[in-house]
């Protein structure tokens, strides 16, 4: 019996039967085959066939899936999510199984003053690591205790930033009812385990996640950790991972139609290849995805690593590749600024366990890392951007690539806000672009500038768009940069930018 027989059959019967039982299939088939065989054929399948199985005995129910739709998240979704983002942090669940699996590899207690410090001794070569510069700069997770070291101390953060990425795109409907995700990189399972967090907070939506990783250890506490916290959520099915080198896996032998996915904090460790190499990869994995899928890159927020995902994310657009966010292009043409620092922040989550005891020594402050801060871009094939707006040529706006001819004068400008606050007390300081920036472009708040007509920089959200009118050019000389000095009598508005016009 082949393999296509089966799986042509199975096409056939379930466009024309809404449900029907895996054991009539066998009915249909030209030569004898059990139930068991069936199945374990089509299993890989199922998903992207559309159809819902339920085991029953020796048998499964085949149901016929509705057809996808765009997410649209209920008022329970929202309420339980934005009680969650009120105080994020890992699960009590997630903090046992970790400490379980801490148990497991080390036949130890996981609080043990041995196993403590061990981690502790990770933790410190991983960040010794990780401040190296090129070659020298090698993160390696070949070692049980590098695998710990990073669950205590990185994972909770990764863990929850992605929920924050995940939930905005679920509100901005670039989310369906049934996802195909592939996490690349996956280590032991961070962006998995975000997702099925997130999801045992949402209704009947369903995810099936695949995923490439290469280290041994890696793979080992993924399987350990995954299966079992998505037994909390039956929604999510998640595969077993693609034991490969990124760099050299082979994309035919991806899943195809992938709705989303996912690189976090890997592409930066690749320091074997080099950005145009690093481009031609993702552009590469691309090719799998679903014609509305999205490809999310998220890295670190220090400088280094920002900037360089910046310039990855301009090079991916000039492959071929759409922008979707943070990044908007109020007028038409492209960004030439080379180096962008841009990044988001968040709450800070609240230390699991283990890392407060981690931090019981001498050196607390080593082992608690609670900040979400983190560079990242949402891309597409398609030609769908969060803000999609182009400034009209004849509008009172200036253009930030003319901002040299504008030094010591009051302007009015449209742009996207690029960071959270990055001044003190005295000075708010804000990264703002438009899309044509040569050089940063800075707005600056003095406290004693504060108005009601100024105030909205101080509460929009990352990527969202500002208008600033009446705000002072100053050419920051040690910088290299401008700053627009924000007065009483700058206004800034950010409402539904196609009112631009009529300003």
């Amino acid at each position: 019996m082949s393999d296509r027989e089966i799986i042509s059959t199975f096409k056939y019967v379930s466009r024309m039967r809404p449900e029907f039982m895996l054991s009539e299939l066998t009915d249909y088939l030209k030569e004898e085959a059990s139930v068991r065989q069936v199945y374990q054929t089509l299993e890989p399948l199922f998903f992207e066939l559309g159809v819902d199985v339920i085991e029953e005995g020796n048998d499964y129910r085949i149901i016929r899936a509705a057809s996808r739709k765009q997410i649209e998240l209920s008022g329970d979704e929202i309420k339980k999510n934005d009680l969650f983002f009120s105080s994020p942090g890992v699960s009590r669940k997630m903090e046992r199984l970790i400490e379980q699996y801490i148990e497991k590899k080390t036949s130890k207690k996981w609080d043990d003053p041995f196993v403590l410090e061990k981690i502790r001794k990770a933790i410190r070569n991983q960040k010794n690591s990780y401040w190296k510069e090129g070659k020298a700069r090698n993160i390696s997770y070949g070692k049980g205790y590098d695998v710990l070291g990073y669950l205590a101390y990185q994972f909770p953060v990764y863990f929850v930033q992605f929920q924050y990425l995940l939930y905005d795109m679920a509100k901005e409907g670039l989310l369906r009812d049934r996802m195909k995700i592939l996490d690349i990189g996956s280590g032991p399972g961070t962006i998995p385990l975000s997702i099925i967090d997130l999801y045992n907070r949402l209704d009947d939506h369903k995810a099936e996640i695949h995923s490439i990783e290469l280290f041994d250890e890696n793979v080992e506490a993924y399987n350990f950790l995954v299966p079992q916290y998505a037994a909390i959520q039956s929604n999510v099915t998640v595969k077993e991972p693609i034991r490969a080198n990124i760099s050299e896996v082979d994309i035919e032998k991806l899943p195809e139609n992938i709705d989303l996915m996912v690189f976090s904090n890997v592409l930066n460790e690749m320091k074997d290849l080099d950005l145009q190499q690093r481009t031609a990869l993702v552009k590469k994995m691309s090719e799998r995805l679903s014609p509305d899928g999205s490809i999310v890159i998220i890295e670190p927020a220090d400088k280094n690593n920002s900037i360089e995902m910046r310039r990855l994310s301009i090079m991916l657009k000039q492959a071929g590749l759409k922008i979707y966010s943070p990044c908007s292009f109020l007028w038409s043409g492209e960004c030439t600024l080379d180096k962008c620092w841009s990044f988001e922040q968040k709450q800070d989550i609240k230390a699991p366990r283990l890392m407060v005891r981690m931090a019981e020594c001498d050196e607390p402050y080593r082992y608690i890392n609670v900040d979400i801060k983190y560079s990242y871009a949402i891309l597409r094939k398609d030609k769908l951007a969060k803000q999609s707006f182009i400034t009209p040529a004849k509008s009172k706006f200036a253009r930030m690539s003319k901002i040299d001819t504008h030094n010591q004068k009051r302007i009015n400008v449209m742009c996207s806000l690029m960071s959270g606050d990055l001044g003190d007390e005295k000075y708010s300081l804000y990264r703002i672009c438009d899309g044509t920036s040569k050089k940063a472009v800075y707005a600056v708040l003095p406290a004693h500038n504060l108005t009601e007509d100024n105030e909205v920089i101080t509460k929009a959200e990352y990527g969202s768009i500002l208008r600033i009118f009446n705000v002072l050019v100053k050419y920051n000389e040690a910088n290299d940069s401008y700053n627009l000095l924000i007065g009483k009598g700058t206004t800034i508005e950010s409402d539904s930018y196609s009112e631009a016009e009529e300003h």
